[in-house]
């Protein structure tokens, strides 16, 4: 094994393998996700991985990383396949908005699209019955539908500070669970793309993505009607998902796509968020970190955060004067700022080891996560 250390980067090799870490000694990373990334980068045809400050642990592997392999592993990209980030401007003036109005107004992104959405996924590409009752709708866990203001924007994104803007989280709901599901075990040793388990998970996979991206579009447009707004799309940054990449096949878990244009990088829903420009000037296997990364895994929140009615009401709101629409007790625990990482820390690891620099930095508002009566999902 050998190691070198560029401009904050360190590199090793293992075996055939090569890992590349883009943060410093600064990250706070957890033991246990090195520990994967050492594990993966020993299985048979991976090349590369590129791994970033939002890395922890994850269930088949960390988050936060891009895998080059010569074969295809599906439990590298998860079960949100073409989970991702969005960002929309909103043509919504920041004085304009009435806080406690909006607040009643975004609860509709808590019950299902009442328009038939058929014809969306029709012109996607998809069948117009392929989960469209989940079709616009959040989701559980670490999803979101952010409105946010604009605090510095380097003069080269020309985004205006005077508007509102939207940022949203989501993925393929049970659409990429049941792709997932169908693969056969046998194919997590991984598989070779030409062979019939890879192309069928390939061609379902490509539909998940599509049906993600349509998703965090519908919620969007939900959004901005809801706050009576005409909305923009400026970016769409898919985090876990498959491509080809020369020769090989580059699996992305919690590692946007950072190819050309912009990243957002999502902070905890009380912290800021930022829009990240690649640098272009090192290996990222054309990947970026999309969020803060988790910093304590939800079961060990419950006992970390104090869960009086008090306590309860005061994860609600945030330093920024924002508001938080959850009311799931359980997903307010766990999704507090202190179960993440620091976002801005993240931020400054990317720009120190060369992988991006920051271009725009968001405050949160408003942060639809989960009504009461939602299906738990």
């Amino acid at each position: 094994m050998g190691n070198s250390v560029l401009d904050g980067r360190t590199s090793a090799v293992f075996g055939d393998g090569i890992i590349t870490k883009f943060y410093t000694s600064a990250a706070w990373i957890e033991g246990r996700a090195e520990a994967q990334l050492k594990e993966i980068v020993g299985w048979t045809g991976v090349q590369k991985i590129a791994a970033f400050p939002d890395l922890h642990p994850g269930k088949c592997g960390p988050v936060g990383c891009a895998v080059l392999a010569d074969r295809i592993f599906p439990q590298l990209i998860g079960n949100d396949i073409g989970c991702g980030m969005s960002l929309f401007q909103l043509d919504l003036p920041t004085r304009k908005l009435k806080l406690e109005k909006a607040l009643r107004r975004m609860r509709i992104l808590g019950k299902p699209a009442s328009k038939d959405q058929g014809w969306r996924l029709e012109d996607a590409g998809l069948p117009t019955n392929l989960f469209a009752t989940s079709l616009g709708t959040v989701g559980g866990g670490n999803h979101f539908c952010e409105v946010q203001t604009l605090a510095e924007a380097d003069d080269g994104t020309r985004l205006d500070r005077s508007r509102l803007y939207l940022l949203v989280h989501s993925g393929s709901r049970g659409f990429g669970n049941s792709v997932l599901g169908s693969v056969p075990l046998g194919a997590y040793a991984g598989m070779q793309g030409d062979c019939d388990t890879a192309q069928t998970y390939l061609q379902d996979h490509d539909k998940a993505v599509r049906w993600a991206s349509l998703n965090r579009q519908i919620i969007a447009e939900r959004a901005a009607e809801a706050l009576r707004a005409d909305l923009t799309p400026l970016v769409d940054a898919p985090h876990n998902l498959l491509a080809r990449h020369g020769a090989g096949w580059l699996h992305r878990k919690g590692a946007a796509v950072a190819g050309a244009g912009f990243v957002p990088l999502a902070g905890s829903r009380a912290s800021a968020s930022y829009l990240m420009a690649p640098t272009g000037q090192h290996d990222t296997l054309a990947s970026l970190a999309h969020g803060a990364g988790r910093r304590y895994d939800r079961s060990s929140m419950h006992g970390r955060v104090r869960a009086k009615k008090s306590d309860i009401d005061a994860m609600q709101r945030t330093s920024f004067g924002g508001r938080i629409l959850c009311e799931d007790r359980d997903l307010l625990i766990e999704e507090a700022p202190l179960a993440y990482k620091s976002a801005k820390s993240v931020v400054e690891d990317l720009e120190r080891t060369g992988a991006a620099h920051c271009v725009a930095e968001f405050h949160p508002l408003l942060t639809f996560k989960k009504l009461r009566d939602e299906r738990r999902s």
